[in-house]
């Protein structure tokens, strides 16, 4: 009865599940173990002591920035350069503004951003204090460059001149024309100088957890990809029992001579279906037109005897009512006959 799964149609169907379900049991094990890495680097940042209270060490020696050296002191000496102002950032629910300008290091010549703070209102329209002159060391929050992922970020572009969308060194290389650190620091105080009163003072800006560091929505997004592997892996499984079973049956009815070879099994039970009521009534009108028949003999007999039971016995009964409707003709002739050789 299962020979049918040596055909070359089933070939395929059964190449197709062997590599389907591993496949999607592969995906996913993969997302559960992103889901796993999520939860394990969100417990070690809860039991890492808070970056910003550990020693402050030199800008080269923390970079490349990661999950373990973001957020930590860095140190710089430079003079400051270029300044730009990076728009649609929120600070205790409000919104404004960043205050970028470029560190031009001593050692190494490269700018390194320095966030100096926020203010409140519309860049391009708030006074911002101008930045300290002369060489300065500065210290502050080291932080990884932003990305199209980052909050606050605008990465439609179209922005006036001397503002930035993102922070990153791939935005900036654009703007100067020297290299710029892969990596931005946040200061802790604002060190704006210039501020006519507390109102426009520089507000420091936190510094920020590391990207894939606690359980945000992109954790649980693993996690429902997870489900849905295997959900589409089980889906497989039984949609090939299913086709198995459906071609069994329709095995086991050829056989039977239920189910013509050449036929499907949809199209061969609608035409029995069909030819069987098509009989049914072709039946039923002729025993209708019998006992019909039956009974009129029987009227115009007048001796049709009683009810008709059966249709061979409304026919007999019939033609006797013929026979006796006959004998009657005769005898009104032979009367009328009769009465003339009378009268003459």
């Amino acid at each position: 009865m299962y020979r049918f799964l040596l055909t070359p149609r089933w070939w395929g169907i059964n190449l197709f599940v062997v590599l389907a379900i591993p496949f999607c049991v592969f995906m996913g094990t993969w997302q559960l173990g992103r889901f796993e890495d999520r939860v394990q680097s969100h417990e070690q940042a809860t039991k890492q002591p808070d970056p910003s209270t550990r020693a402050a060490e030199p800008l080269d020696e923390l970079l490349p920035v990661d999950k373990v050296t973001s957020g930590r002191p860095a140190i710089a000496t430079g003079t400051y350069a270029d300044q730009f102002l990076v728009p649609g950032r929120e600070l205790d629910d409000r919104r404004g503004f960043y205050v970028l300008t470029l560190l031009r290091t001593e050692d190494s010549g490269k700018a390194l951003p320095v966030v100096r703070g926020w203010l409140p209102g519309t860049a391009g329209s708030v006074p911002v204090p101008a930045a300290p002159e002369g060489e300065v060391t500065v210290t502050g929050d080291l932080q990884a460059s932003e990305n199209i992922h980052s909050n606050g970020v605008d990465a439609r572009g179209g922005l006036p001149e001397g503002q930035l969308g993102m922070i990153s060194a791939a935005s900036l290389v654009n703007l100067v024309d020297y290299d710029v650190y892969d990596a931005w620091i946040t200061l802790p105080e604002a060190q704006a100088g210039g501020a006519a009163g507390p109102d426009d003072a520089l507000k420091p800006v936190p510094a920020a957890a590391p990207q894939g560091s606690g359980l945000d929505l992109k954790a649980f997004q693993n996690l429902g990809y997870t489900g849905e592997w295997f959900v589409f892996a089980g889906f497989v499984l039984f949609m090939w029992f299913r086709l198995v079973r459906r071609e069994a049956e329709t095995a086991r009815d050829v056989a039977l001579g239920l189910v013509p070879e050449d036929e499907e099994p949809g199209d061969g039970e609608a035409r029995e279906v069909r030819g069987a009521s098509g009989d049914g009534e072709v039946a039923e009108a002729g025993g209708a037109v019998e006992v019909a028949g039956g009974v009129e003999g029987g009227g115009a007999g007048g001796a049709g005897g009683g009810a008709v039971v059966e249709v061979g016995t409304g026919v007999g009964e019939a033609g006797g009512g013929s026979d006796a409707s006959g004998a009657a003709v005769q005898g009104s002739q032979g009367a009328k006959t009769a009465g003339t050789s009378h009268g003459s």
